[in-house]
């Protein structure tokens, strides 16, 4: 209770949230590695490119073409295309497009995703997904921007505060893939830091950390969870959720500019 009345005395000012992000990433089953599909977001809309394998074992290739349906999962049609053999001059005249089945990408969090199509009326398949890792990320550094979120769900009903803001100086120090720490100077007289740190978790373009350790002033450690944390073009974003008692959780979503 005491981290949360700290906070809500620090978030005051204007801060850019950092909003629900897209999934654009590699996408594969780590059970059966071999397969795939890449999806590229553009708002509401989705291009996917399967890599997959036909009926003779040979690895074939489709691609879908996905809308928000508006209910929290992305639909639309499978397509077939045929062209000029990729070593000779690029012929207009031998392409082909062919609708020729369905799919639904319908994410489950962040990080997994249940992905169902079907083909040339070739029984519905239906698969669990996540983000495929490929390389690990730099998220070390200094950053300065904003944090941004709310208090709810309070037992006592003054305790929610509905829009918090403030600007912070972050400095992150990283572990490798293996675990990373966030020390958040609120910009302020009194510079009050707040620390998050624990062991990552990642998923493609993006990092978890399930069980942080937050401390702030004048409150006891607690479990925070980091989730969406990733660098992005000059700095970097997440959010993170946390128990503050009585009933309150506390929903921050931050992001910063890099200072170096």
């Amino acid at each position: 209770m005491l981290k949360r009345l700290v906070l809500i005395v620090l978030l005051l000012l204007a801060a850019v949230r950092a909003e629900a992000l897209e999934f654009t990433d590699v996408y594969y089953n780590p059970a059966e590695s071999g397969w795939g599909f890449f999806v590229i977001q553009s708002n509401t809309f989705q291009f996917l490119a399967f890599f997959i394998y036909g009926s003779d074992g040979k690895p074939t290739w489709y691609t879908a073409q996905l809308t928000d349906n508006g209910a929290g999962a992305y639909t639309g049609a499978v397509y077939l295309t045929t062209g000029t053999y990729f070593p000779l001059p690029w012929n207009p005249a031998q392409l082909t497009l062919s609708a020729v089945g369905t799919a639904t990408f319908q994410p489950i969090d962040s990080y997994h995703a249940t992905f169902t199509y079907t083909i040339n009326g070739v029984g519905t398949v239906t698969k669990t997904v996540q983000r495929q890792t490929l390389m690990p990320y730099v998220l070390a550094g200094s950053y300065s921007g904003s944090l941004s979120g709310s208090v709810s769900g309070c037992t006592n009903p003054a305790h929610n505060v509905a829009s918090l803001t403030y600007r912070f100086n972050l400095t992150v120090t990283q572990v490798a893939d293996q675990s990373a720490a966030l020390s958040f100077t609120i910009v302020d007289a009194n510079n009050v830091v707040c620390t998050l740190s624990g062991s990552l978790t990642h998923f493609g373009r993006l990092y978890e950390i399930a069980n942080a350790t937050y401390q702030c002033p004048l409150s006891s450690a607690v479990q925070a969870q980091i989730n969406n944390f990733r660098p992005i073009d000059h700095g970097i974003e997440g959010h993170w959720v946390a128990d503050d008692g009585g009933g309150c959780t506390e929903s921050i979503h931050f992001s910063g500019v890099n200072l170096q």
